[in-house]
């Protein structure tokens, strides 16, 4: 059974906030995969991009949390067709008042080339995320008061908003957390390492044997949360996936000491 599992936010932690690069953070992504050591991606992003993504580093056999928490995509499984969640929410969104409506704008609204213009992802890319099953992030476009009263609203209806680096994500409920949970029953790691860099990561942050803050200068820093006081969470000084290789590396070390020496023998 695996010593130690790594479950991981994607924009601004693994991936760089600008230029979406993962490329800081090789060197770590190669001592996982040679030492057989899970990654599991958790995101705000879809089943489709995930799978593009999962593939590209190397994980594809693995499972990952998608749109923050609200579904799986199973190891070697394909993008689902399924949108009933997502149905769900929208219709939601139609019966609130205008008066609140109108200031948010969520991915649908946009339309693909929406997408592409407000995240500058490419028009294949921005495709990929416009195939929300479970979820609608946006962007909230009114003052505090408002979007205080937008996800109250939202609650009443069973929807429920949390936000993201970038963008607040409508969605029926489960979190990151709750996933993690449930692949890590599955995986029983001895040691579970979550590392993300905004509020939606806190609860998964929060239930690890280990939660790294990664340092994101372009978003609001997380307050201080429960566990950092006696070292269960660290935060990086190393910004994005520079920040995420170092902090990996660092533990894989730590926590396979057993590991490292067979390796040294060999």
């Amino acid at each position: 059974m695996p010593c130690i599992a790594v479950f991981t936010d994607l924009d601004g932690t693994l991936l760089d906030h600008e230029t979406y690069s993962w490329a800081p953070a090789a060197p770590a992504l190669d001592r996982l995969r040679a030492r057989n050591i899970p990654l599991i991606l958790a995101s705000s992003k879809t089943a489709a991009e995930i799978q593009q993504l999962r593939d590209a580093i190397g994980f594809g056999h693995m499972p990952a949390i998608v749109e923050n928490g609200a579904g799986i995509l199973e190891g070697g499984a394909t993008a689902g067709t399924d949108r009933v969640d997502h149905d769900r929410i929208m219709r939601v969104l139609s019966q609130i008042p205008n008066t609140l409506r109108r200031d948010f704008e969520g991915f649908t609204d946009w339309g693909v080339e929406g997408i592409a213009h407000e995240t500058g992802l490419s028009m294949p890319e921005a495709r990929l995320a416009y195939a929300r099953q479970f979820s609608e992030p946006g962007l909230w476009r009114g003052n505090a008061q408002a979007e205080a009263e937008f996800i109250a609203v939202l609650a009443e209806h069973g929807v429920q908003a949390r936000r993201g680096g970038r963008f607040l994500t409508l969605s029926l409920g489960t979190t990151k957390a709750d996933r993690m949970r449930e692949l890590s029953s599955r995986i029983a790691p001895c040691r579970t390492i979550a590392l993300g860099d905004a509020p939606n990561d806190v609860e998964m942050l929060q239930a690890a044997s280990l939660g790294v803050v990664v340092k994101n200068p372009n978003v609001a820093p997380l307050p201080p949360l429960i566990g950092e006081a006696d070292g269960r969470i660290i935060r990086t000084k190393l910004v994005g996936p520079a920040g995420w290789n170092e902090a990996v590396l660092k533990y894989v070390e730590i926590w396979n000491p057993e590991l490292n020496r067979k390796q040294q023998e060999v």
